[in-house]
């Protein structure tokens, strides 16, 4: 009975001899946290005191998990921008500084994948598999580290490729009223780099959540999404992530840029992202700019689409082509957030609800379009029948004006008019079906030969595809050259003319089909 204790005893006069070995060797590591409150919640953003330290940009954390982005540092509190559902903070909460940026993960990983601007999962696939993280906020490449813009960037849009071609590397603006097919041409151009080597990042911004899912479904049934990001805030996000949203793209199409690789990256659309900043600034107490917009609009838009380029071989090579969309308000292309976009980039698409109505699709006013950078970088064969086309289509459109008016024309004005009311209907295309090089070489050379000047009006969609569907038939070495920077020799002219001739005779008057008798 007497030993039981004198054991235990020994039992304790170890473990009180580990502990206090224990407790002589543990260093304490103090660490120095700022540790601010809430003041103020507003919405979509938050006032805050004692963070004496903080720095512009700098993230910070409040309590269940909501991010924000210290965004005015005045001298007795920090504006905040919040990144999450902000309904649960209260004055007199908890904030903390990270000591960093915000940043967003980058790499393969994202290929595929629908994800907001925080890099969280929207798609239900899981956590997203990031192989780094950059800043959202990165400077431009500096001037002396880019290249010329010298390879273009097929749309599978002929009246694009044709008449307003684009670069890799460039920035080209779609801009048009609500609902003209602003949105369609973007995605057409996502479907058609399928098998080109080229990423794609599509920002939706302060979109309804139908149209996105829309869009969503329209790359995942052509395959689109195996090469394309999608990075969304919807119109019921806080304000906070619209305006994050088309930096945190641009970080991640860049990793694929300083790779070497080509990148598309679409903006839908930067009204609402300059909405959004609207709302920030006014809630912030920004100073307002002339006709009463904040300020730096023009410095925040710039500096988004700066960073869109095409780098030296030194720097890779790599090129990131930038597409915004901007929206008008009953055709006011002069309008303020317009031309502001316009100015910083180049070149712009005008879509016109006048050809919408009429059915024409893709709506592209040719006249109000321009391409600063694109032509540079077409190919050989495109700019020896562009030139013509254009110069007679803006002849047809003058002249269909002055028609309206019931004046008489002469045969040479109806001859005009009657061309270019068929090069309108060849440059029709149908939505999310991108028409590739060959096929569009073949009909803008018929189309410049007249060869479809002969053919009905009714019967132009029929005979188009037809021709299209012909083009299958070009020699391998004639259709080679359609990717290289030679012209095109009479002779091979003649053979894609013979074939685009052979396709068309079941469209034309049966006078044109019989052969000619012999006397």
């Amino acid at each position: 009975m007497n030993a039981v204790p004198e054991n235990l005893s020994g039992v304790f006069d170890h473990v009180f001899t580990c502990m206090c070995r224990a407790r002589e060797s543990l260093a304490p590591r103090l660490s120095l946290h700022e540790v601010g409150t809430i003041t103020n919640v507003s919405t979509g953003i938050a006032k805050v005191s004692g963070l004496p330290g903080v720095g512009f940009d700098e993230l910070l954390e409040f309590s269940g998990g909501v991010s924000g982005i210290a965004f005015n540092l005045d001298e007795d509190e920090v504006g905040v921008v919040l990144l999450g559902d902000y309904a649960d903070l209260r004055a007199g909460d908890e904030v903390r500084r990270t000591g960093r940026v915000m940043d967003v993960a980058v790499g393969e990983g994202l290929l595929g994948r629908v994800i907001d601007p925080l890099g969280k999962p929207l798609d239900g696939l899981g956590t997203v598999a990031g192989s780094a993280r950059l800043p959202v906020e990165r400077p431009a490449v500096p001037i002396m580290e880019r290249a010329p813009v010298t390879v273009p960037l097929q749309t599978g849009l002929k009246v694009v490729d044709a008449l307003i071609p684009i670069g890799r590397g460039q920035r080209e603006l779609i801009v048009g009223d609500r609902q003209t097919g602003k949105t369609a041409i973007a995605l057409d151009t996502i479907l058609n780099q399928r098998g080109k080597d080229v990423l794609c990042v599509y920002c939706a911004i302060g979109q309804r959540a139908s149209a996105v899912a829309k869009g969503i479904a329209v790359l995942r049934e052509h395959g689109a999404m195996e090469y394309t990001v999608v990075v969304v805030a919807e119109g019921s996000d806080p304000s906070g992530l619209a305006f994050v949203a088309p930096y945190a793209a641009t970080s991640i199409a860049e990793h694929f840029m300083e790779q070497g690789r080509d990148v598309l990256i679409v903006y839908d659309d930067l009204t609402q992202h300059a909405r959004a900043y609207r709302e920030l600034s006014l809630l912030l107490r920004r100073p307002p700019g002339r006709e009463a917009f904040p300020g730096d609009i023009f410095y925040i838009h710039s500096r988004l689409l700066e960073r869109a380029t095409h780098l030296c071989e030194e720097r890779g090579g790599g090129s990131l082509t930038a597409l915004p969309i901007i929206e008008t308000e009953a055709q006011n292309i002069s309008a303020y957030i317009p031309t502001n976009l316009i100015s910083i980039t180049d070149g712009q698409i005008y879509l016109s609800p006048s050809l919408f109505e009429l059915g024409v699709l893709p709506a592209v006013d040719v006249g109000k379009s321009v391409s600063r950078v694109g032509g540079k970088a077409q190919r050989a064969t495109y700019r020896a029948v562009a030139g013509d086309l254009k110069l007679a289509y803006a002849q047809f459109e003058e002249l269909e004006t002055f028609a309206r008016f019931g004046a008489r024309l002469d045969a040479a004005t109806r001859k005009t008019i009657e061309h270019g009311r068929r090069i309108r209907a060849c440059l029709k295309q149908a939505e999310s079906a991108p028409v590739p090089v060959p096929a569009q070489i073949v009909v803008l050379l018929a189309l410049t030969a007249g060869l479809f000047d002969e053919v009905a009006l009714e019967k132009m969609t029929e005979a188009q595809l037809a021709v299209q569907a012909a083009a299958e038939g070009i020699p391998a070495q004639i259709a080679a050259l359609f990717e290289s920077d030679r012209k095109l020799l009479d002779a091979e002219r003649e053979i894609i003319i013979g074939i685009a001739r052979e396709a068309l005779k079941p469209f034309l008057p049966e006078q044109k089909n019989q052969p000619v008798s012999q006397a």
